[in-house]
């Protein structure tokens, strides 16, 4: 093969994060097809080619896999990208995520490293409470679509009318507004030639109240009255209530929601939720899990590897409490499912506004001992007053910077939990841990995402010798087969 070719195989297996791996006997070569399940024939684009080595992108699916024994819900499976495993039974997708996470995980993991399994997701349809959505069309010239880019293109949006994933009333409403700017002939916006009008549509609901915001972004080339779309979207049957419309101007030319104006249409810019017996007040572009029960399973075992590695640390006073940093904190979340642990939980988030309103939800929940501060984590470890007894980390998809990790580890501390969404960025960030003395002690996988590929992983991390520096080599081919999947 060579850059270019068209050509066909069938996936032997899938290696995290979810990428196919063929074989080609008559030639000798190996080759790697992302967003596909084994088993499966596949068609591909080669992208790039590197001795014996192979990379293409997926064109299409020639045939299913044995494993895809169940009918597809959604109108456009297989092409928007969202739910690969749709077809899959769950149990099955447990196994896939399962299997490609231990397979990576294996070389920094130690004999006595204790799986607790894969945590199941308590739904598995119709679990997002946030959607963001573009306009644009499938086909030059055809009719006006609202929902999701189709996979390897930027301009052709496929319509989410019918995306299982989604709750029953986010569908609803991207139905009537969709609807109602086909009728008002509204042109959207064209991110090639910078022209048109409709841009994206924002939706975000509390799983505990029913409450939903809505976002709509428009350039400022064309003015319209929405006054009729706004009466329409409040007589809509739904299980829940909408509590506020937004319009949003947005000119800029970046491919997301960056309001430059925000004008209220209609009601409030917030609501509240709850998760694990806690109130947080969730506002238009806060961050907050997009699995609200999800989420509440994810923190739960936080919470249980914080006690657990705690009383291991101190059998001989039970009753002390530890100071918590929360690194990463977004908007506290964990800080104040934690809180109750801990004497005090010190919070460090980038992002000014999440820590605003990280405050105000400890205030809210009466959790006096939570702390949060503005600034990037490696800048400000050293600023805060207390040096920590246990760390959380939950960094973004990037994971740890390394001064970062240099810093927590200085503080000699014995335990820290580590969450991750991209679990490549936490292999490489623990290649460095081992080598000063840490091992991953537990963990376990979360599916916040059913019928993607998309999986969370939960780790309790022990520094046993936290006075000595303790060498721990990583075997250099699984090294560099980390960085690989991590590259690709």
């Amino acid at each position: 093969m060579k850059k270019r070719d068209i050509a066909s195989a069938v996936i032997d297996y899938t290696d995290y994060p979810n990428k196919g791996v063929f074989h080609v006997e008559e030639t000798g070569e190996k080759g790697y097809v992302k967003n596909v399940i084994p088993g499966q024939e596949v068609l591909f684009r080669v992208t790039k080619k590197h001795g014996d080595q192979v990379w293409g992108n997926r064109i299409e699916v020639l045939k299913k896999s044995p494993l895809e024994t169940r009918k597809e819900l959604c109108d456009h499976f297989g092409n928007c990208g969202g739910c690969l495993y749709q077809t899959v039974p769950y149990e099955k997708q447990l196994e896939l995520k399962t299997e490609q996470l231990q397979k990576l995980l294996k070389p920094i993991l130690e004999p006595d490293s204790v799986f607790d399994g894969i945590l199941r997701a308590p739904r598995e349809f119709g679990y997002r409470n946030k959607l963001d959505l573009s306009f644009g069309d499938e086909v030059p010239g055809g009719p006006l679509n609202l929902g999701m880019h189709k996979t390897g293109t930027r301009y052709t949006v496929l319509d989410a009318e019918s995306c299982v994933l989604a709750h029953e009333d986010l569908r609803t409403i991207l139905s009537a507004v969709r609807d109602y700017c086909r009728t008002a002939d509204l042109p959207f916006y064209n991110k090639l030639k910078h022209l048109g009008y409709l841009r994206y549509l924002m939706l975000r609901r509390s799983e505990t109240s029913g409450e939903i915001l809505m976002v709509l972004a428009v350039s400022s080339q064309m003015k319209h009255d929405f006054t009729p779309l706004v009466e329409q979207l409040l007589n809509l049957k739904l299980e829940g209530a909408i509590t506020g419309i937004h319009l949003a101007i947005c000119d800029r030319y970046a491919d997301a929601l960056l309001p430059d104006e925000l004008h209220v249409l209609w009601g409030k810019d917030y609501f509240y939720e709850e998760l694990l017996g806690l109130r947080f007040k969730v506002t238009l572009f806060s961050f907050f899990q997009t699995n609200t029960k999800g989420a509440e399973m994810l923190y739960a075992q936080v919470r249980e590897y914080l006690r657990y590695g705690w009383k291991e640390e101190n059998r001989e006073d039970p009753g002390k409490q530890p100071v918590v940093y929360d690194l990463y904190c977004g908007t506290g979340t964990i800080a104040q499912i934690v809180a109750s642990e801990a004497r005090q939980v010190y919070g460090i988030e980038l992002i000014p506004e999440a820590v605003e309103a990280a405050k105000l939800n400890a205030e809210m929940n009466g959790l006096w001992n939570c702390g949060f501060v503005a600034g990037d984590v490696p800048l400000l470890l050293e600023t805060l007053p207390e040096k920590p007894d246990f760390v959380i980390l939950d960094p973004p998809r990037e994971g740890v910077h390394e001064k970062a990790l240099r810093q927590i580890n200085d503080y000699g501390i014995r335990h820290m939990v580590y969450i991750s969404c991209k679990a490549t960025s936490f292999v490489r960030d623990m290649i460095y841990l081992r080598r000063e003395g840490w091992q991953v002690a537990r963990y376990a996988l979360a599916d916040l995402f059913p019928g993607t590929q998309h999986i969370e992983t939960v780790c309790l991390l022990s520094n046993r010798k936290p006075d000595t520096k303790v060498r721990i080599d990583v075997d250099l081919e699984d090294y560099y087969r980390i960085k690989d999947a991590k590259k690709n």
